[in-house]
């Protein structure tokens, strides 16, 4: 109840500056229903007492007082009161994903059977199954960089445009890793839903390290996850991978036979939208201001007394 009471708050309070209208408009029909007051204006006070017959007989509660409350009430639940949130009826149940995909020859090396390029993106169509309706898009880079596929919920076309990538459709060969993850979070930020950058290498150029460094310069960074091309059991030798995961503060995971890396990786994504979800990314302030819809039914009732509103 107490937290209930700090978090308490109007969505919309400038509607209550109508209350000054609503204020005066009361006063001025109270004054015109004061039958007394205009009476005294032009009859002598002592004859006016004996003439206004059950004067003192005035009711508690009269029409104007029941129309007053009404406006009140139903000011107040325009202004939009609220003390707790809710889920977002917009907001997508995971955040995008931006895998960023090396394809070099090295990718064709077969120490991961059938090769490099085909396992990971066998391992990339597990991981967009297991996330089923999230949207995931495609960066591919060797030595230029290129947008392959925008977030799509469709999993079907992401598997289906990594699949066709090879090494000989790349202009040129090289390492232009930062400009793919700097292209990446471009995307995720030009879609303004947040989101994660994943990449699937074998490999990370010297000279790529000190640049990917500076990409949090560039703008506001999103959750990084490193998956490594290679056998598990070359990992722990990987310098360049390493070095490449701390410089953008990801996680490194390995191909693994099964699917527990899939899982650690899925588990990992969902792990960042829920943060994302605490940060207000996916939620709105709940909508409380119908619960004041009885009481104004209950007193717009009270004009069909017989008589009240001229009697009044």
């Amino acid at each position: 109840m107490t937290a209930a009471l700090a978090s308490f708050h109007l969505l919309r309070p400038w509607w209550l500056v109508l209350l000054m209208p609503a204020m005066f408009l009361w006063w001025h029909l109270k004054q015109g229903a004061d039958e007394a007051a205009r009476w005294a204006q032009v009859i002598d006070p002592g004859i006016l007492r004996a003439l206004m017959l059950g004067s003192d007989r005035k009711s508690a509660l009269s029409s104007h007082d029941v129309l007053f409350a009404a406006w009140i009430t139903g000011i107040l639940a325009v202004a939009g009161p609220t003390w707790r949130r809710e889920p977002s009826l917009f907001a997508d149940a995971r955040p995008p994903l931006m895998v960023v995909l090396k394809v070099t020859p090295s990718m064709n090396a077969e120490d991961l059977s059938p090769s490099r390029l085909v396992r990971i993106v066998q391992k990339l169509s597990d991981l967009v199954t297991a996330r089923e309706g999230a949207a995931t898009g495609l960066v591919a880079y060797a030595g230029s960089v290129h947008l392959v596929l925008p977030p799509t919920p469709d999993n079907d076309v992401v598997v289906a445009m990594a699949q066709a990538l090879s090494p000989e459709i790349m202009p040129r060969e090289g390492d232009s890793l930062a400009g793919a993850v700097r292209l990446a979070s471009a995307v995720l930020r030009d879609g303004s839903k947040g989101g994660s950058v994943l990449v699937m290498a074998d490999a990370i150029a010297a000279d790529q390290v000190p640049l990917l460094e500076n990409l949090g310069a560039s703008g506001p960074t999103f959750e990084m996850t490193l998956w490594a091309a290679l056998p598990p059991s070359r990992l722990d030798s990987a310098q360049d991978l390493h070095a490449g995961a701390s410089a953008l503060d990801a996680s490194l995971e390995a191909v693994l036979p099964d699917r527990s890396d899939v899982q650690a990786i899925t588990t990992r994504l969902d792990r960042a939208a829920a943060v994302g979800d605490v940060a207000a990314e996916g939620e709105r302030w709940q909508e409380a201001g119908y619960w004041l819809t009885p009481l104004l039914a209950l007193l717009t009732l009270a004009w069909f007394r017989r008589g009240w509103v001229l009697g009044s």
